[in-house]
């Protein structure tokens, strides 16, 4: 199938205001709702493109990837970009069928595109919850879920974060959802009251907080960040500017950075939410170690929501996630997670109870967490020569990327050597702009001595810029 850019494109391309990246994907994007590009069409090349139309790779590829965030596009792996089916959905950390195939059938391929948890015994601790409750009452098998029924489940998750500083909490204050980003959803749809809502999420920041934010058709607005997290002075002045009711933040492991935001600062943020009013998400999903300073519920369990999740430290395949409400708040979270899905489905939630109760489980997350950091090793090992952000107990690294290189340049050539990644555009907002660096996740489902090979090609890549000069 060949590329196709109808040549009328190109007229209405020009003649549309805005920066050049938000045109390309305008064109792109009526393009396809009018039908002039069909479903299955192959878009050229991003360099093939850049210079039909007279601007840089790197507006084309930043179009792409909006467009694929959309769903509009579909990205295939070593065979380029297409128009996508209307039904497929393009989400955060789920992998493709093509890309499983790849991998299979490509033993140099590997994906570090989203982090991947080591097995040391949690597959079998599942296989036997699943047993155990496929045993259970068979009324539990014929009945809606209920508040009361899943008051034991909501205790051993409870107990499961006791290590966590969370404040006040009872199990009145948990839901149960379907992994970290439902709870977020859930947790919007409690606190969303306005007409025309705003959201404030980290300049560069998980992907979820704004695709649940546009699915409630709420604007977001990035705030600025530096190496301790929000900076306060921009986290004030957004407010005031944009009359935002919610932030969004990831102060133990920032995601794609790593950053972490020290006690103070937390204080410092606080003192302006609580000036304006305004609530809070802390989304503690990708912390594997323990917590270095209390939580923003801790702190302020009035007005701080928080989401987490046992898909770092067990496994994600169940889906499973909590959402704790501020003190006073749990009614209008389990009113969300009840008029929206009723709840777990009964058997999940009783894996659920089995997995979190089993004494052996705590043992597990930590050996998860050891051999992980062993990963993370190899990788520093590997990478440590050139400007990397890295902790053991995180299950992802962050390369700042050195002169010759791109961030969507580079993401190409590892792909070209097998090793897929995510680029720092793929963590801002739309409109924002991205630093030069890649996210590295840890795939523990392949070898060390993979793994190790993966990161020497990385490395062979970062010592070998392109030498090209732009004309």
């Amino acid at each position: 199938m060949g590329t196709i850019w109808p040549s009328t494109l190109t007229g209405s391309l020009t003649e549309k205001p805005g920066p050049k990246y938000k045109r390309v994907a305008d064109t792109i994007r009526l393009a396809v709702e009018s039908g002039t590009l069909q479903v299955g069409a192959k878009l050229p090349p991003v360099r093939e493109l850049a210079y039909q139309l007279s601007i840089t790779p790197g507006t084309v590829a930043r179009a792409y990837t909006i467009l694929t965030d959309e769903g509009i596009l579909q990205a295939e792996v070593g065979r380029g970009t297409f128009v996508a089916e209307r039904e497929t959905a393009v989400m955060d950390d789920v992998w493709s069928r093509q890309l499983h195939l790849l991998e299979r059938s490509n033993p140099n391929h590997v994906s570090l595109f989203s982090p991947r948890l080591v097995d040391v015994g949690q597959v079998k601790l599942i296989r036997e919850a699943l047993r155990k409750a496929a045993d259970c009452d068979r009324l539990a098998l014929l009945n809606y879920p209920t508040r009361d029924a899943y008051q034991p489940v909501r205790q051993a998750v409870v107990d499961w974060l006791s290590d966590t500083p969370l404040g006040p909490l009872s199990e009145r204050d948990v839901v149960l959802t379907h992994g970290g980003q439902n709870a977020v959803m859930t947790v919007m749809q409690a606190i969303l009251k306005e007409s025309n809502p705003t959201i404030l999420v980290e300049d560069l920041s998980y992907a979820g907080f704004r695709r649940a934010a546009e699915i409630l058709r709420a604007k977001v607005v990035g705030v600025a960040i530096d190496e301790n997290g929000i900076v306060p002075e921009a986290l004030e002045a957004a407010i005031k500017k944009s009359g935002a009711s919610v932030l969004c933040t990831s102060p133990e492991v920032h995601n794609p950075t790593g950053a972490f935001t020290p006690l103070e600062r937390r204080k410092e943020i606080l003192a302006i939410l609580r000036r304006h009013n305004v609530q809070l998400i802390e989304d503690d999903c990708y912390r594997m170690g323990e917590a270095r300073a209390p939580t923003y519920r801790a702190l302020a369990p009035e007005l701080s929501w928080h989401v987490t999740s046992i898909s770092k430290s067990l496994t994600p395949a169940l889906r499973v996630g909590f959402a704790i409400a501020p003190v006073g708040k749990s009614a209008d979270l389990r009113r969300v997670a009840e008029y929206g899905f009723f709840g777990l489905a009964q058997p999940l939630a009783e894996v659920t109870r089995l997995l979190l109760s089993d004494p052996r489980s705590k043992k597990l997350v930590q050996t998860v967490r050891d051999e992980m950091a062993e990963y993370v090793r190899v990788a520093v090992n590997a990478l440590g020569a050139f400007e990397l952000t890295w902790d053991s107990q995180v299950p992802f690294l962050w390369l700042r990327l050195p002169s010759g290189w791109r961030a969507g340049a580079f993401t190409r050539a590892a792909e070209g050597q097998g090793v897929q990644l995510r680029s720092a555009d793929e963590f801002a907002l739309r409109d924002g702009r991205a630093p030069n660096a890649v996210r590295i996740a840890v795939n523990g489902h392949v070898t060390l001595a993979r793994f190790e090979d993966a990161m020497l090609r990385l490395r062979m890549l970062l010592d070998n810029p392109p030498e090209q000069i732009s004309v």
